[in-house]
């Protein structure tokens, strides 16, 4: 499935036609990945390296990376579960030598209870891996304050989260994100707590650039089915953001005029 949007977006130097990002964890086999990655239309896939043995053979999941195409999807690293700026870019630079393009989603979440980012790890880490020359995509809080620093040290995006990972709530931080998004100068991802459809089209009809769904597709009864409905989803609500919602009003307005009628 490849999904159109009337603009494309535009990351460091790639371009993608589909805003959906998806994560790869959770899938029940990397073959359920694979397919949901394919239904979905993304262009673009996060994989946490340090949850998957790449060179161990006990893992069902250490080949994970031969189930997706390099020359159809931009493999974009996880540094999730690091727990600080140090272990971050080490993950960063491993990556960057086992041949994976240097991108990186910046995750570092020491909370184990909440997984929640912590934001002076981050700044550090994004500090050191921009002047390495890498292209960093921070997940973080949805801070306007730090997304505003985060812009300022060369990052490529800024992730704000709408929920917890993995909680499925949707977009409990609206009112921050809306400002991360008035003042963004590169695109804003809603990350993490997008459990429906119905949030993925929330999140771009407020503006946002993308979106990165793993947890609502990857334990779906069926996946690739779940992935092509976020597809539709992000797509009808960039879609709509851009031809842009009506005003919002405190009072009711008829929608058809009963001028005519009453006085006929």
């Amino acid at each position: 499935m490849t999904q159109q949007t009337t603009q494309p977006l535009r990351i460091g130097d790639r371009e993608f036609t589909s805003r959906l990002f998806v994560g790869t964890g959770k899938f029940s086999s990397n073959e359920a990945m694979r397919d949901a990655a394919a239904a979905s239309g993304t262009e673009l896939v996060t994989v946490a390296l340090k949850r998957a043995n790449l060179s161990g053979d006990s893992d069902p999941f250490a080949n994970i990376l031969d189930f997706l195409e390099s020359d159809r999807y931009l493999i974009l690293p996880n540094t999730s579960g690091a727990m600080n700026a140090e272990e971050a870019v080490r993950i960063a630079r491993l990556a960057a030598a086992a041949g994976l393009p240097k991108w990186v989603k910046l995750e570092i979440h020491p909370d184990p209870n909440y997984l929640l980012p912590d934001p002076i790890e981050t700044l550090a880490a994004a500090e050191t891996l921009v002047k390495e020359g890498f292209t960093v995509m921070p997940y973080i809080n949805a801070d306007p304050v730090l997304a505003l620093r985060l812009q300022d040290v060369g990052c490529a995006t800024v992730m704000p989260l709408g929920a917890p990972i993995g909680s499925n709530r949707g977009i409990e931080t609206r009112a921050q994100i809306e400002i991360i998004i008035e003042q963004a100068r590169v695109p804003v991802v809603v990350d993490a707590g997008i459990g429906a459809p119905s949030h993925a089209a929330a999140a771009m009809e407020m503006g946002a650039d993308a979106v990165l769904v793993n947890t609502a597709i990857a334990i779906a009864s069926d996946p690739a089915a779940m992935a092509r409905a976020f597809a539709k989803a992000t797509q009808a609500g960039r879609e709509a953001y851009e031809i842009g919602l009506g005003a919002t009003s405190s009072k009711a307005e008829a929608s058809s005029p009963l001028t005519a009628f009453l006085n006929a």
